[in-house]
């Protein structure tokens, strides 16, 4: 099954309506898209001080995913963002899938970065998402930011179905070197055999690339550096494949998934 897919590099302030407005720009400039694919905290704001949060009226971020809600009905496209979400009295790091029809899903990340312990939640869900794409049904598995050194959970995800896997980030750290990441990306894609979809802000100081990698590992499409792009490609669903998991000594080594469903 082929998809039309767009994953964009784009910058991000603590600014509620002024990302949504960038938001927008993207997707009614991509509309042409079945799915696109927007960084860590994309509409909310986030950083590495989340003092902001404090600042955040929950009533205008409510209003704003709302509005990007009516955006993916009215430009038929499934948009995937990531933004801060409150709920139940605490702040959450979650993944919004938003579908032209009306129907949303939402992953809250599970593991936290240092700066986010005992300021936002923990998921307790590895969840996969099933879209109603035009060419069909498409299974879409999203982790968040640090989840790229856990390559348990990706795994988790791929068994539970996910063809793609969705990656959002907000990775701007200079002390951090550059290949690591990338390197990752492509260990997850290849590893698990799934189309890897990587979003990251715009920052001159990004050390993981906005990039789409095949389940061969094969980098299809990547950003130069950290200025606002967009990457666009059409994928193949039927190349993610279980050659590798299926071969797996269940008799040596396994893994229980412990999370709530």
């Amino acid at each position: 099954m082929l998809v039309r897919t767009a994953v964009a590099q784009i910058p991000i302030s603590w600014n509620i309506p002024g990302n949504l407005s960038e938001i927008t720009r993207v997707v009614e400039a991509c509309a042409d898209n079945d799915l696109m694919v927007f960084p860590e905290g994309a509409l909310s704001g986030y950083g590495a001080d989340l003092t902001p949060l404090s600042r955040l009226n929950p009533a205008e971020l409510e209003a704003a995913i709302t509005e990007l809600a009516e955006v993916a009905a009215r430009t038929g496209v499934h948009v995937i963002c990531g933004s801060l979400i409150p709920d139940a009295g605490q702040w959450w790091n979650a993944s919004l899938v938003f579908a032209p029809e009306g129907e949303r899903h939402t992953y809250r990340k599970i593991n936290l970065a240092m700066n986010e312990r005992g300021v936002l939640a923990a998921g307790s869900a590895l969840p996969v998402h099933r879209l109603a794409l035009p060419a069909g049904e498409v299974t879409v598995g999203t982790q968040i930011c640090r989840e790229i050194r856990f390559p348990e959970q990706w795994q988790h995800l791929a068994r539970c179905g996910a063809q793609m896997l969705v990656y959002l980030t907000n990775a701007a750290n200079p002390a951090e070197p550059y290949g690591v990441w990338r390197s990752h990306l492509i260990s997850r894609a290849a590893e698990n055999q799934r189309w890897v979809l990587s979003a990251n802000v715009a920052d001159p100081a990004t050390h993981c690339p906005t990039m789409i990698v095949s389940p061969r590992g094969e980098v299809v499409a990547e950003t130069a550096g950290g200025e606002p792009a967009v990457l666009r490609a059409v994928i193949d669903t039927g190349g993610a494949g279980d050659w590798y998991l299926g071969q797996r000594r269940h008799d040596v080594i396994d893994a229980r998934y412990l999370g709530s469903v």
